[in-house]
């Protein structure tokens, strides 16, 4: 029995397979071979980072309890809406921080901002 190829693989073989023949592709299919590489690396970046898990991470932290992300999205949404945090409120900005670091880690690695934040 052969043992089942893992997703993030089989996105990295699609992926290069692109890549392979961008060379032999113009006009709209270069193009469209281009945006379905680049979306392939997103997948791949979202499969290996967990962008969900570490902001439900960095929610759970901060409100203090466990729950589904969409659950601590609207509790922290309600919240805000309230006037009880603002961004005056301790380590709201830091926690928000964490969760936006890490989905735009998926999206854009390469935005200069990620690389400063990190560094910092």
């Amino acid at each position: 029995m052969s043992e089942q190829i893992e997703a993030a693989a089989l996105v990295e073989a699609v992926a290069a397979f692109l890549q392979s023949i961008e060379g032999e592709l113009s006009g709209r299919n270069a193009f469209h071979a281009k945006v379905a590489g680049n979306a392939l690396g997103i997948v791949a970046r979202e499969l290996a980072q967990a962008p969900r898990v570490a902001e439900q991470a960095a929610l759970s932290a901060y409100l203090g309890h466990d729950a589904g992300l969409d659950a601590l999205r609207a509790e922290l949404c309600g919240r805000l809406r309230a006037g009880q945090l603002t961004p005056e409120t301790p380590g709201l900005l830091l926690a928000l921080s964490e969760a936006v670091m890490a989905k735009v880690a998926v999206d854009n690695p390469r935005y200069a901002t990620l690389a400063r934040v990190r560094d910092a």
